[in-house]
């Protein structure tokens, strides 16, 4: 028999072009699915708080991208947007509950609107919070700079990488108040539960993040923002854009990205940046529940 829902949820494994990737199962297995992305330098545990509030009414599943979190780092130390697809296009034909309802944060929006628009027979709806990559302007200066000169700031932040040293914080509360400082809407008790979960404690009892150094910088092929709106034309799923009125990100009503979709829609979030499900939970769960 079915558990209605999981107080805690459990951990699981798969493996996708020979890396080993682990994803959080919330139980409730004969629900709706509803997968949960989350975005860079981040992981799964992230979306604990959303997952609580929606464990009851779907099957929901948070993966740690490759990476990131519990799931294995890339061999060669190459991020493709090309592999963050193909991995979540292995976990939903692993769970075999097609089709899903894909709720996605930053680098995981982009991944699941492209996965949305390649297979729009396999998703039910999608939310993207500030997913869309690169805004209009940042597109037309990228394709300004030399395809040369891409590879090689490329090849030295690569570089820049091989010869960094992880971070290491003496205690957990100096690796909260990193977290703070990136985000300066989150309480205490939400960067606690996002580094508790984010850091591995090293043998003389330092801690450091868990994401890979080689995240930094992708591939100069891999970026493609470009391409973006033919992948967005392609969505049949009812969209939900989400954007924090605080943030860095462009807006897609005002820079006309929104007009690529068929069935989008946009919800704003005041006193929210980035991080808008963190910074303005209530309300994001409420337009969620609304959506879904």
């Amino acid at each position: 028999m079915d558990t209605p829902f999981a107080p805690t949820p459990t951990s699981h494994f798969f493996t996708s072009l020979r890396t080993r990737l682990h994803y959080l199962d919330w139980g409730n297995p004969s629900a709706p699915t509803l997968i949960l992305i989350h975005g860079g330098f981040d992981h799964g545990r992230s979306w604990d708080w959303t997952a609580r509030a929606l464990a009851r009414d779907y099957h929901v599943v948070a993966p740690d991208l490759r990476g990131h979190g519990d799931s294995g780092w890339s061999a060669d130390g190459a991020y493709m947007m090309t592999n963050y697809v193909y991995d979540l296009a292995q976990l939903v034909d692993l769970l075999d509950r097609s089709p899903v309802t894909i709720v996605a944060h930053s680098l995981g929006g982009s991944i699941a609107l492209r996965y949305a628009g390649l297979f729009p027979d396999k998703v039910h709806k999608v939310v993207a919070i500030e997913g869309l990559g690169l805004s209009p302007d940042r597109v037309r200066d990228r394709a300004q700079e030399s395809e040369p000169d891409l590879w090689r700031a490329w090849i030295e932040t690569r570089r820049a990488s091989a010869r960094r040293t992880p971070k290491r914080y003496p205690t957990i509360e100096a690796a909260v108040g990193r977290m703070r400082e990136r985000n300066e809407h989150l309480s205490l008790e939400q960067a606690l539960h996002l580094t508790i979960h984010g850091v591995n404690r090293n043998e003389d009892g330092s801690y450091s993040w868990k994401f890979d150094p080689y995240l930094n910088g992708m591939a100069p092929q891999a970026g493609s923002d470009d391409s973006l709106p033919a992948f967005w034309r392609q969505i049949t799923a009812p969209t939900l854009l989400c954007l924090g009125l605080d943030s860095w990100a462009s807006n897609p009503v005002k820079d006309g990205r929104a007009a690529h979709f068929t069935n989008a829609r946009l919800v704003e979030f005041a006193d929210a940046g980035h991080w808008l499900h963190h910074d303005q939970f209530a309300r994001f769960i409420a337009e969620l529940r609304a959506f879904l």
